[in-house]
């Protein structure tokens, strides 16, 4: 009987030796599936982002163009007091932030900035009147979404450059790059670009316009500009020389 117990005893410790052995390889098993699963999952969500910020951008700026081209095909007369100085692109919106509309008291709400939320309609109401309407309101029925997060508001520039306009992020999340990068690709050639500023500030117009200096992607940011028009001589940037 002495013998029997001692041999189930000896059993006994050999197994619990081999379970132990297949609980740790359980945990590293487990703790390798854990890990593979998180990576994948960080990807996608990167992948998300990407695809939303890509969606969102699309269709601000395919919001921004067809207000434009509505605004000049529907009022091509324009505002008749503009000189050859205030209006380098005729018939197009002058910058929200000119200093023409300081002088007129008719016209409602000075912009102090170009955004393109203040861009204003100079052929509606048409004729000598300097009460360009809000491309964006309530009364035009279009409203201009608030940019994604990681952005600053669409910027509008008239100038001798042409007329384009653009938005900019300083943020560094790595998909932002890639997210530009997709949004160019849905554009025609030439029609945008991409602006790397992370090294230094980069101007997007080569003259200093009357209501400010030259338009800037500023010093550590990156900047998608659309293009609505390029005259000869343009600062197209990425956009090429060949454009």
């Amino acid at each position: 009987m002495k013998t029997v117990l001692i041999k189930n005893s000896r059993f006994s410790k050999d197994q619990s030796g081999s379970a132990l052995v297949y609980i740790l390889i359980a945990i590293a098993l487990l703790a390798a599936l854990t890990v593979s699963f998180m990576e994948p999952s960080g990807q996608q969500t990167q992948s998300q982002n990407s695809t939303k910020i890509v969606a969102e951008l699309y269709n601000q700026s395919s919001l921004i163009q067809s207000a434009i081209q509505e605004c000049i095909l529907v009022y091509p007369a324009e505002d008749t007091g503009l000189t050859a100085t205030e209006q380098n692109n005729s018939p197009y919106p002058i910058n929200p932030a000119d200093p023409y509309f300081d002088a007129q008291t008719a016209t409602p709400g000075t912009a102090a900035d170009n955004n393109a939320s203040g861009v204003r309609c100079p052929g509606n109401p048409g004729g000598a009147d300097a009460s360009h309407a809000l491309m964006f309101s309530g009364t035009s029925g279009k409203f201009l979404p608030p940019a994604p997060s990681l952005f600053g508001d669409w910027e509008y520039y008239n100038g001798a450059d042409g007329i384009f306009f653009f938005i900019a992020t300083d943020k560094t999340d790595p998909y932002l790059e890639t997210s530009l990068n997709k949004l160019d690709e849905k554009f025609a050639e030439c029609e945008a670009d991409v602006i790397d500023a992370t090294a230094g500030a980069v101007n997007l117009s080569s003259d200093i316009i009357a209501d400010a200096a030259e338009r800037v992607c500023p010093i550590g940011s990156r900047c998608f500009r659309v293009w609505m028009i390029l005259t000869t001589g343009t600062n197209h940037g990425d956009a090429g020389s060949g454009c």
